[in-house]
């Protein structure tokens, strides 16, 4: 969601598209939609890495919508894969706790014209960046992790990793209910690879990714900590200024890590960690003492403060291999009041071809393949079925 300057409406689809532009500070990103959506019943929602968001309303079948328009989707090989993954993952999953894709469009009718790309979802109330700061009792916070937990299995079992975790990037609704949305970065659980700085949003980084080590799904357990953290306390656990300093702070709040961990970074790691003094890290208790918690008694004995922060240290393991597995996270007496078979072990989707990430591809053949599954979208699927 990151806003895209204004430029001038494609002369081919002047007459059949409905433009609004809206204004964000400086910045004036453009919506070119088809009729059926006023731009009187239109409303910016926000702007990020992605692109500019709106809400909408469906004159044809009076549903409210949220549209995305992808920010700059070609301007370069790492704009145009990102693009092309993120509206192919979002066709395959289905859950109750990930975002639903219910449409794309592009004003423009042919591959040499193609410039904008909208992507239709459910809308709902808010992102949970909104949220936070609120104070929220243990049945609501303890719900909406659970919730997290559930998306983000579904996504492991489809071999998916997330990768970009963050308030922002979950939204939610009035009656708690909670989606996970923005599949850019997601990338495949098979391949052993290392993670550039710039993915993931560094408050939310897990030490294995700032230290440039091999990763697995459990890069997004800690994403769920930090957030659950920030949904306690109502502010960022591990506000780095940069990767040194998100390391820094890590450090004195966990202590310096095991020699188990040390010995699996490259011999410059160790290194660098040797040189500086040996922190001993807080303790839970101290970093989530009870006045930062609701003092409103749950109707579950289980949810307690020492059961969040439990949680939260199981989650919040600096050691991936200590850290806990998405499967024991929604086995543990914090979440498990909230066990639905249904939302914890729905049927995964079919896989996703992510061999097709490694191909050397140019920006000029990832916008083929992104116009190509935009016609596919808009020969299968319809506005006007979306419930």
């Amino acid at each position: 969601m990151q806003s895209q300057q204004n430029g001038d409406e494609d002369q081919e689809h002047r007459s059949g598209a409905n433009g609004e532009a809206f204004r964000t500070g400086t910045n004036e990103f453009r919506f070119d939609l088809p009729s059926r959506f006023p731009h009187s019943h239109m409303a910016p929602i926000g702007i990020g890495v992605q692109g500019a968001v709106c809400s909408a309303v469906d004159l044809k079948t009076g549903r409210r919508l949220a549209i995305k328009k992808l920010s700059q989707p070609f301007q370069d090989v790492t704009f145009a894969k990102r693009s092309y993954r993120e509206l192919k993952l979002m066709r395959l999953v289905d859950h109750p706790n990930i975002i639903k894709l219910l449409y794309a469009y592009t004003p423009q009718q042919s591959l040499e014209t193609f410039r904008d790309v909208y992507i239709f979802t459910e809308l709902m109330d808010n992102n949970l960046r909104n949220v936070i700061g609120t104070k929220l009792d243990h049945e609501r916070i303890s719900f909406l992790v659970y919730q997290m937990l559930c998306g983000i299995k579904y996504l492991h079992a489809a071999g998916i990793i997330h990768r970009d975790l963050k308030p922002s990037n979950i939204v939610v609704c009035k009656n708690c209910s909670l989606k996970i949305l923005d599949f850019g970065l997601a990338r495949s659980i098979e391949a052993s690879f290392t993670m550039t700085q710039y993915v993931v949003t560094r408050h939310y980084r897990a030490p294995e990714i700032i230290l440039n080590m091999e990763y697995d799904t459990k890069v997004d357990i800690w994403s769920i900590g930090c957030i659950m953290a920030e949904l306690v306390t109502g502010h960022v656990l591990f506000p780095g200024t940069d990767h040194v300093d998100q390391w820094m702070r890590i450090v004195q709040t966990l202590g310096t890590p095991r020699p188990e961990f040390i010995a699996r970074t490259t011999p410059g790691t160790q290194r660098y960690i040797s040189n500086q003094p040996t922190v001993t890290g807080r303790s839970f208790g101290d970093l989530f003492p009870d006045e930062v918690f609701d003092t409103v008694v749950s109707n579950h004995p289980q949810l307690t403060n020492d059961a969040a922060r439990d949680f939260l240290r199981r989650m919040l393991a600096f050691d991936p291999m200590e850290r806990i597995s998405v499967d024991e996270a929604l086995e543990h007496p914090y979440i498990r009041v909230w066990y639905y078979e249904e939302d914890v072990n729905r049927p995964p989707p079919k896989p996703y071809d992510h061999s097709i990430d490694a191909q050397h591809l140019t920006v000029a053949q990832w916008k083929q393949l992104l116009y190509e599954e935009i016609q596919d979208i808009q020969r299968t699927m319809s506005l006007d079925e979306a419930g």
